[in-house]
């Protein structure tokens, strides 16, 4: 659920082998997860807690390192087996972030990131998402959410002039991905095309994805509708801002730049 680049047959390179994710995305000092566990406590919330979107389970391994009842939720088997194998101690579940049931008031605080809740592409998936959020919180319980920030890109075009390269190895095999971003502002979407080549002799493969560009007065509208009270949403600090979030480090007062971080509580329950 963290990345839905697919190619043409529907394979995804990183979610179909998860060690070439962490090779690529390295958080060696569990810095989402520690974020994430620094807005918990300073919201106080509950020891139960949903990891939505948890990939290779290293940040819900984190919030239950941290002494938390921690669950992992993923749509992606590849992943979730990596997690239980790798990053053992929650428990991991299959679910579909646009959609999922569990028994009411299962969780204290709902943990959503690296732009998870922006695979909800459309209104009635976001709906879906935070609806399912509502059933699955204790009243007061809390949304912790990372990621894009859709108004980052009003007049902005640094991101989408030129395609981004970058590479990694593992195991003796270099890889190299060329991606290119694109706005679809009729769907307000951020669309990525990533090429991924390596020195095997592999073919390239390409890869499709687009996240779901929200801005931060829609965010607040459409949680103030499902009930939902915003407590922080600003550009940063945040694990995956520069400079990084350090521990101590008070949210800022901007919601400007490319990413966006979000806690809110729930407060009207149904």
């Amino acid at each position: 659920m963290r990345t839905h680049d697919t190619a043409a047959d529907g394979s995804n390179l990183l979610t179909d082998n998860p060690e070439l994710y962490e090779a690529r995305f390295p958080d060696t000092e569990r810095l989402a997860g520690r974020w994430a566990e620094d807005c918990l406590r300073r919201y106080a919330a509950g020891p139960r807690v949903l990891d939505l979107g948890c990939g290779t389970g290293r940040d819900a391994a984190y919030l239950h390192a941290a002494g938390r009842s921690a669950v992992g939720a993923d749509l992606s088997d590849a992943m979730l087996a990596y997690a239980r194998s790798h990053h053992p101690g929650p428990r991991y579940t299959r679910a579909d972030l646009r959609g999922f049931q569990f028994p009411r008031r299962s969780f204290d605080a709902v943990v959503c990131l690296d732009s998870a809740l922006l695979y909800c592409h459309t209104n009635a998936e976001l709906d879906g998402l935070l609806a399912s959020c509502r059933r699955a919180l204790a009243p007061g319980g809390l949304l912790v959410a990372e990621m894009r920030n859709g108004a980052f890109f009003l007049g902005r075009t640094e991101l989408l002039d030129a395609p981004a390269v970058s590479g990694f190895s593992r195991q003796g095999v270099t890889y190299e991905s060329t991606t290119t971003l694109s706005v679809d502002r009729a769907a307000q979407l951020l669309r990525r095309t990533r090429v991924w080549t390596a020195d095997d002799g592999s073919p390239p493969v390409e890869q499709r994805s687009a996240w779901r560009l929200l801005f931060p007065q829609e965010l607040r509208y459409v949680l103030a509708a499902h009930g939902f009270d915003v407590l922080d949403l600003h550009d940063g600090p945040g694990p995956r801002t520069e400079p990084p979030w350090k521990e101590g480090a008070i949210p800022g007062p901007t919601a400007d730049a490319d990413r966006l971080h979000l806690v809110a509580r729930l407060t009207r329950h149904t």
